[in-house]
This record gives C-alpha cells, sequence and structure tokens, in this order.
C-alpha cells in the first residue's frame, strides 16, 4: 500500500490514523516525509520513547494534568534540546504540549514507526521479551521473522520481566506467543481440570 498525503478523511495511514495519536503520526510522518527526514524523526522518536521508559520525571511531564500548556512545553522543549532530536521533532513535541497530547506520545511513536516501516516497504513486529535481547539475538530473530513473512521486519523490542522467559511478537494482527508464563498458565489450566 501506498502512503500519501491526503486530507482527514482519506485512508493514508491504512487504517492507522484512526486513533488520536494515529492522526498525530500520520501528521509528522507526513511533514518528515516532504522534509526527507523519516530516519531522522524516527531515531529522535526512539530515543523519545527510551527517555519515557527510563525517566519518571520525563514521563511524570508528558502524563501531568496540572502543568500548565506554556510550563509543558517549555519543560518538554528543554528536554528535547537536552536529548538532541531533531527540530522536525522537538517542534513536534511543542505542538503536543500546547494542545496537551503529551500523553498521546506512546501510542504516536508506535503508529510513526509502522507508518515509516510501510514506506520502506517493511513489516513491522512489536517484540516483547523477558530480558533485552543482545545484538546477535535481535538480527536471528529479524533473519527467522524475514523468513516467515517474505519481507525486511523491522522489529520494535520491549522487556516484560513477567514472561519468565520466551518472546511474545506481534507483527500486525498475527500474535506468537512462546512465552514461559503462557505455557505455564496453559498447564495450570490443564491440570485443574
Amino acid at each position: 500500500m501506498e502512503i500519501s498525503g491526503g486530507n482527514g478523511g482519506s485512508n493514508a495511514g491504512g487504517g492507522i490514523q484512526a486513533s488520536l495519536g494515529g492522526r498525530y503520526a500520520l501528521a509528522l510522518f507526513e511533514l518528515a516525509r516532504d522534509a526527507k527526514s523519516i530516519d531522522q524523526v524516527e531515531a529522535s522518536l526512539s530515543t523519545v520513547r527510551d527517555a519515557l521508559a527510563q525517566s519518571d520525571d520525563f514521563r511524570a511531564l508528558t502524563a501531568s494534568p496540572v502543568v500548565s500548556r506554556g510550563d509543558a512545553a517549555k519543560a518538554v522543549l528543554a528536554s528535547a534540546t537536552e536529548m538532541g532530536v531533531d527540530a522536525t521533532t522537538r517542534s513536534f513535541l511543542g505542538v503536543l504540549a500546547e494542545n496537551r497530547r503529551l500523553g498521546q506520545l506512546p501510542a504516536i511513536i508506535r503508529a510513526f514507526r509502522q507508518l515509516a516501516s510501510r514506506h520502506r516497504g517493511e513489516v513491522s513486529a512489536e517484540v516483547t521479551s523477558a530480558h533485552p535481547l543482545s545484538e546477535d539475538q535481535v538480527g536471528a530473530l529479524k533473519q527467522q521473522l524475514r523468513q516467515r513473512v517474505g519481507r525486511e521486519v523491522a522489529v520494535e523490542l520491549a522487556v516484560d520481566p513477567a514472561l519468565l522467559g520466551g518472546l511474545v511478537v506481534r507483527i500486525g494482527s498475527q500474535m506468537i506467543d512462546s512465552s514461559i508464563r503462557t505455557r505455564l498458565n496453559a498447564l495450570g489450566s490443564a491440570m485443574k481440570g
């Protein structure tokens, strides 16, 4: 499917724009595409995603309803500068703060990555593991997924220690759950009756 610019009612995002976060992501994607900076914006959004995961202060800033629009904009722009994000992403974060939409950042980042992957002809896969994966493990996983789907695969990694071990891979609406938690739950259900 070709991703093209369009009016609010078009299907440019292939269903991604159905949510509020998806509409913001599509607007950012179109800006990045026009500026030929999709890769830069995607890298900056990864930096922002990491900051959300690692910094309680940054996460609180994006979620707090009591911080005024102006203060939120100043703080998020200062944080963006400190993180070294590109100018397009920095401006976009300012717009989100002014519109009180910083809470949508995780959904926006996910949707942007899907749009960027589709633009490159890749399939997006969300991979959750019990422990961080090494570069070699990620490479091997990408190779296996590439063979399975017949296209390049961009992976978005997450860690959930509750899985105990194994992986949960989501490609579109398809889910492959090989986690130990799921296996133990199935075993427990089988033993009950």
